[in-house]
């Protein structure tokens, strides 16, 4: 097998010839992916086609160099057309409904991906991947289970969103508070594994009279619930049965949603209100403990900006520990929890040259080259890693944390009515953390919405969903959960 390293040194992936069509002929080891590609648009366009590509906003910035030179090489336009984060999914599906011919390719968030396919929307690519992409191309993608829906193959991940966590050095490396915490917890200062060590971290490190905070973990509606799926999994089960009944409000999501809401009290007093910038603009003046957030989060962190440049230890998101092969162990629930994908309307009168585009922005090197930007999207592919301009973008202890939340990430909820059930679970904990519900209340509420969702997808074609979602989970949590 070929190692990463030698991946690198050698970019010329020959074993691509073998899974490309024979019409081209390679130029032997000068041929890199990127200009077999581009062979292949050749020969399926005149070079005056445009393409129109729909973005959500922020992301332009990794998307215009990749553009500019597949332009520049096939002759083809790309426009672009950009819409709301939180609107994307919604405005594809708008345009398959409506039989409006809006755009070629598009960047929905990975979760939606299963809503976009039911709605017809995105054009099956499984042929083209047959015919173009390397067969050693998944080997160095450290992410891909949103890229498919039934074992059929609809768009490239594009950024590696999953969630880490961020702890204040200075604080962390201080040698009074390392002796008191020792003395106080009976264990080490050090970077937590689990849920509840840094629950006993945010609460020692809380001193709001000297303008000091334990954490500025999201408590504003739409980003609280990561934090509880993250810390539900810790306690040693999945969201659903085998039969599709809903586990979220058994005794452990309940204690789960309760230490959560009890440790709100020692966050700093803005992430009642802080979104998801205003979050990196608190946590980067240097006050406050921890933070959990994604590479996003880091760049600023890392940017001239912040205030804890250089100052930061990290890790994935803690977890819990179990019984692994009869010994106790802590093991990490990081969650893979938003994510772009370039995918192709089903509209699109040139399926083949747009998908050509998506495998060439996903190519080792124009991939490389879209993460090096000031945009959203975070390394995904073995080959980001070592790239000296990523690593001045995020430092090198970060990208270490991140490629190991990225191979232990838990998927994403990725089902039918993603959405539906990820907005129950949100708003019912939002007001469980305000008072309105009880934590118990909460997660009855939202089990019993869950019910009612699961039926209206038809249980049976949502069991077989979750089935291959439950395979998907990393190891050893996948033979952990229950």
């Amino acid at each position: 097998m070929l190692t990463r390293r030698q991946f690198l040194k050698n970019t010329s992936l020959l074993s691509a010839s073998t899974a490309l069509s024979s019409t081209i002929s390679y130029a032997g080891d000068s041929a890199t992916l990127e200009k077999i590609v581009i062979e292949h648009v050749k020969t399926l366009s005149e070079g005056k086609e445009t393409l129109t590509l729909l973005h959500p906003k922020g992301s332009l910035a990794n998307i215009q160099p990749v553009a500019a030179q597949f332009t520049a090489a096939t002759g083809i336009k790309i426009n672009f057309s950009e819409v709301g984060v939180d609107d994307i999914n919604s405005s594809i599906i708008f345009s398959a409904t409506q039989n409006q011919y809006t755009f070629d390719i598009a960047l929905p968030a990975t979760f939606g991906i299963p809503d976009l396919v039911s709605a017809e929307a995105l054009h099956p690519l499984s042929q083209y991947t047959k015919q173009y992409e390397p067969s050693d191309y998944k080997q160095y993608q450290l992410y891909d289970y949103g890229d498919y829906v039934n074992d059929e193959f609809y768009g490239y991940q594009t950024d590696g969103d999953t969630y880490l966590m961020f702890f204040n050095k200075a604080m962390m490396d201080d040698k009074d508070n390392k002796k008191r915490f020792k003395e106080e917890h009976g264990y080490p200062l050090v970077v937590p594994e689990t849920w509840d060590k840094l629950d006993d971290m945010i609460r020692f490190f809380h001193k709001p009279k000297k303008s000091q905070y334990g954490g500025c973990l999201f408590r504003v509606l739409g980003y609280g619930a990561w934090e509880w799926w993250s810390r539900f999994h810790a306690k040693g089960y999945f969201p659903l049965s085998d039969s599709l009944e809903p586990q979220i409000n058994n005794d452990a999501g309940i204690a789960a949603l309760q230490e959560m809401i009890d440790i709100s009290q020692y966050l700093h007093p803005k992430t009642a209100t802080d979104g998801l910038f205003e979050n990196w603009a608190t946590y980067a003046k240097g006050q406050t403990f921890c933070n959990i957030g994604w590479g996003g989060s880091q760049k600023f962190f890392n940017s001239n900006k912040s205030s804890v440049k250089g100052g930061l230890y990290y890790s994935p998101t803690p977890g819990g520990t179990f019984t692994v092969n009869g010994k106790e162990k802590d093991v990490h629930c990081p969650i893979f929890n938003w994510g772009w994908n370039y995918v192709v309307s089903s509209q699109c009168p040139h399926p083949e040259i747009a998908y050509l585009f998506t495998l060439y922005a996903c190519s080792p090197v124009m991939s490389t080259l879209s993460v090096q930007q000031d945009g959203f999207f975070d390394p995904f592919r073995e080959e980001h890693y070592d790239d000296k301009a990523i690593q001045n973008a995020y430092s090198i202890n970060f990208l270490k944390a991140h490629q190991l939340s990225m191979e232990e990430s838990i998927p994403d909820f990725y089902l039918q009515s993603q959405s539906s059930y990820l907005s129950s679970l949100q708003e019912n904990i939002h007001l469980a953390y305000k008072g309105s519900l009880t934590a118990k209340q909460a997660l009855d509420i939202t089990a019993t919405e869950w019910k009612i969702i699961n039926n209206r997808v038809g249980k049976e074609k949502q069991k077989n969903n979750w089935r291959e979602l439950k395979n998907k989970y990393p190891s050893p949590l996948k033979n952990i959960l229950i």
